[in-house]
């Protein structure tokens, strides 16, 4: 029989120690199954997500990494230079720090609380912050500018946490300057952010231009501005500039240059000093503004930075700054006896040669109506005007009506007839009503007392500082009113060529020579010292209920070929002739000092 030597034969122990390995060798099957599905299902995980993120959300997606990572920059364009006549500076530019934010880089939620933080390093508030990115929204791909001029302290301050902000940057760029202060606001102006009807209006302006909002930085604002480019910037996680992926180069402004004189308009300001008033100053035969001085008045820098409340306040404040006082009417007070001088002569009714009986009092209409000394006698209008004389221009007055005062009035330059628009300053003109106007105006009937009153230059007259130089450089000229502007470029324009204006050589000659007597032997006398050129002038008083005198003079100089034509107005200066004049004599030193320099 043949013995079965297989498997059974062998001992316990063998049999057991294969079981074993047969037993293991099916674990680590089983794991290696388990271990395959795992991973099969975790590839088919992501790859359903690869998917997901490439074809189902792949735009979204797309247009975040590119806006997280590209910024389009925009690069401002260097505003043109401001220059007077002799070309000094008014207005530039210099290099300082703005504060940009990117909306698009946090959520409101986020830039509530970085706001918050801000404004405790900027010391603005941080309403101030949402307000100016809610204006552009959170999803706006441009930085926001929301803070100029940043001084080296606040820098400092801000640069460890323009380090750790993704969507804060602080940029160099130009910011305007005013060497000179306040010198001539009112004129030159200020600039300011364009607001959002300024962008609807503009569409070519960016985000943050910087456009003229007063003056000539204001009328002249299409020339001055220039074209922003712009840059295409690639940024890191925490927004630093990793490399440029393209630009173009902005286009810089054109400069201009003003009829300002800088001297004069020193010395206007000097003369003022912190009285309310005004000096103008114009060459009478082209009618370039030299000087045109108004205080109180304002620093335009103010507008470059940060402005503190007490600036803020000041600026809207009783003693109105921002009112420019040469385009806003005054009673002329006897500065406009030259007026009514022009309007005798030119009526028919009187001749250079004409007498006029004065007298201490005058009753009209059964009102009396005094003199401001005990009567002259018997004069004419060069006396009339030399002294003064209330009660000869009050009786010329009814004569010839206030048709005729009015009509000649607008004839040398006052209730509408300068153009505004060529000077490029915001302003008021005068008026002269007639009987129907002043019912249109202010709803009242005519009273004798309005012509009399009238004729000195008081009750319903008022006439501008500006229209003042433009009257009295008619005379003084030769009878052609002259077109006052500030850019250069205008003079000798057809746009500013003088207006004939039809006076007689006789009435221009009577009026002149009344003028100079002034300055010769009248109210005036204290021009008349020998420093400069005789002069022409006329003073002016005007009495206001419940408060001081206004002082008025205007002029011009040299008496037989004039130069330059001044008119001046102080508030509460009392007479003219104290008042007044001594700002006139300032101007004219400097003009003849600074002559042929």
């Amino acid at each position: 029989m043949t013995q079965d030597i297989g498997l059974y034969s062998k001992s316990p122990h063998l049999a057991r120690s294969a079981g074993q390995q047969i037993v293991s060798k099916r674990s680590r099957l089983v794991q290696a199954f388990t271990m395959m599905l795992l991973i099969t299902s975790l590839i088919g995980i992501n790859a359903y997500r690869v998917v997901q993120l490439q074809l189902v959300q792949g735009k979204y997606n797309r247009e975040r990494a590119e806006n997280n990572r590209i910024r389009l920059v925009p690069v401002a364009a260097s505003r043109g230079t401001i220059y007077d006549r002799k070309g000094k500076i008014l207005a530039g530019n210099k290099l300082s720090r703005s504060v940009y934010l990117w909306p698009q880089e946090y959520s409101a939620a986020e830039w509530s609380e970085l706001a918050t933080e801000l404004s405790s390093i900027l010391d603005i508030s941080a309403s101030d912050i949402i307000n100016k990115l809610e204006e552009v929204g959170y999803d706006s791909p441009l930085g926001v500018r929301i803070f100029s001029n940043l001084d080296p302290t606040t820098f400092i301050a801000l640069a460890e946490k323009t380090g750790e902000t993704r969507g804060l940057e602080v940029r160099t760029e130009n910011i305007r300057y005013y060497p000179n202060g306040s010198l001539a606001a009112h004129l030159i102006g200020y600039t300011g952010e364009a607001t959002k009807e300024e962008l609807i209006s503009n569409p070519k302006y960016p985000m943050g231009m910087i456009v003229g909002k007063m003056g000539i930085e204001s009328s002249a604002n299409s020339t001055l501005e220039g074209v922003w480019g712009n840059r295409l910037i690639e940024v890191d996680a925490k927004g630093n500039k990793i490399q440029e992926l393209g630009a173009k180069n902005p286009t810089s402004g054109k400069s201009v240059k003003l009829t300002l004189d800088i001297d004069i308009q020193k010395a206007a300001e000097k003369a003022l000093g912190n009285r309310r008033g005004v000096a103008v100053a114009i060459n009478p035969k082209t009618g370039e503004i030299l000087a045109m001085a108004s205080r109180p008045t304002f620093d335009p820098s103010l507008f470059t930075g940060k402005m503190t409340t007490s600036e803020w306040q000041r600026l809207q404040g009783a003693s109105k700054p921002f009112f420019n006082r040469a385009l806003q009417g005054y009673p002329p007070g006897s500065t406009f006896k030259t007026v009514a001088s022009v309007a005798a002569l030119q009526s028919g009714k009187y001749s250079p040669n004409s007498r006029v009986r004065t007298y201490n009092a005058v009753t009209i209409g059964g009102i009396t109506f005094n003199e401001h000394s005990g009567g002259y006698g018997l004069i004419g209008f060069r006396d009339a005007l030399a002294y003064s004389s209330n009660t000869f221009f009050y009786q010329m007055a009814v004569n010839i009506g206030p048709e005729v005062i009015s009509k000649w009035g607008r004839e040398l330059g006052i209730g509408g007839s300068i153009d505004l628009k060529l000077l490029g300053i915001d302003g008021n003109h005068g008026q002269i009503p007639t009987p129907k106007e002043k019912e249109e105006i202010y709803g009242e009937p005519w009273h004798i007392a309005d012509i009399v009153t009238m004729g000195i230059g008081q009750g319903l007259v008022l006439v501008t500082p500006l229209e003042s130089s433009v009257m009295v450089s008619t005379i003084a000229n030769g009878g052609y009113r002259v077109k006052p502007h500030l850019l250069a470029s205008q003079t000798g324009t057809a746009a500013t060529k003088s207006i004939k204006t039809g006076l007689k050589p006789s009435t221009i000659n009577t009026v002149r020579e009344g003028l100079i007597d002034v300055v010769r032997k009248g109210t005036g006398r204290s021009l008349n010292d020998g420093t400069i050129p005789l002069s022409g002038g006329k003073t002016g008083t005007v009495e206001l209920p419940g408060q001081a005198d206004n002082a008025m003079y205007i002029g011009f100089a040299p008496a037989y070929n004039p130069e330059i034509a001044v008119a001046i107005a102080v508030e509460e200066g009392g007479y003219g002739s104290v008042g007044a004049t001594p700002i006139a004599k300032a101007i004219f030193d400097t003009y003849f000092a600074n002559k042929g320099k």
